[in-house]
């Protein structure tokens, strides 16, 4: 697992407007991305009957890990990807592993016995941890992504914003899903980078009075459950 810089920092939506326009301008964006430039994440987060997750990122614990499941542009047919997040020692990382409709929907349902029988260690992993920890999944998140990618360095920064919460609900492929406002307008800007942030894209990231902070979607996700 390839460990990286990643820095989030909380930003408004007129922040968002000049961000994007710079961006825009001298960076590439995803090749994901819609005509309007975003697309939707949906994630399914896993966590403890004590939530454990949650109560790391809250305390700032700086070895911890996190799963979750994640669907894009609401598509059961797309990309379904499970994915383990980490931090070490301020870098952070992250492990993934394809699901198809069929295994994501038994998982979600709490059928896990063909988990064992996975040639994806991912999977094998998050079975040995849901057996050891009651690991279960606990809420989705949603939010509309804006990306830009700049090749030196191996930046890519996005813009996150409409955060929104599905409470305790585990519905990942529900289009009627009831979805709350989670974030009372903020967005989120994440930084992520190798060994180095060029100078260029470090400058047309400059937004005066605006500071890295630890703003994890799933914690804001949560202050409403």
């Amino acid at each position: 697992m390839n460990l990286r810089h990643e820095i989030k920092v909380p930003i408004n939506p007129f922040d968002k407007a000049v961000l994007g326009s710079r961006l825009s301008a001298c960076l590439t964006r995803d090749a994901n991305a819609g005509e309007d430039g975003s697309y939707l994440v949906r994630s399914l987060y896993f966590d403890t009957p004590y939530d454990t997750a949650l109560r790391e990122k809250l305390s700032g614990a700086d070895m911890r890990e996190k799963f979750r499941i994640r669907i894009y542009n609401g598509d059961a047919g797309g990309r379904i990807m499970l994915e383990k997040k980490v931090k070490r020692n301020g870098l952070c990382g992250k492990d993934n592993a394809p699901l198809t409709f069929d295994e994501c929907d038994k998982l979600i349902r709490g059928e896990t016995a063909w988990m064992i029988e996975s040639e994806r260690p991912l999977i094998r992993e998050l079975y040995a941890k849901m057996l050891a920890t009651m690991l279960a999944p606990k809420t989705i998140i949603e939010y509309k992504r804006e990306a830009f990618i700049y090749q030196t360095g191996n930046v890519r920064i996005t813009l996150d914003s409409d955060i929104r919460t599905g409470l305790f609900s585990t519905g990942l492929f529900d289009k009627g899903l009831p979805l709350v406002p989670a974030a009372d307008g903020l967005i989120v800007m994440e930084i992520k980078y190798d060994a180095f942030l060029p100078d260029f894209v470090s400058d047309l990231l400059k937004m005066g009075g605006r500071r890295q902070s630890a703003c994890s979607k799933y914690t804001i996700g949560r202050r409403y459950g």
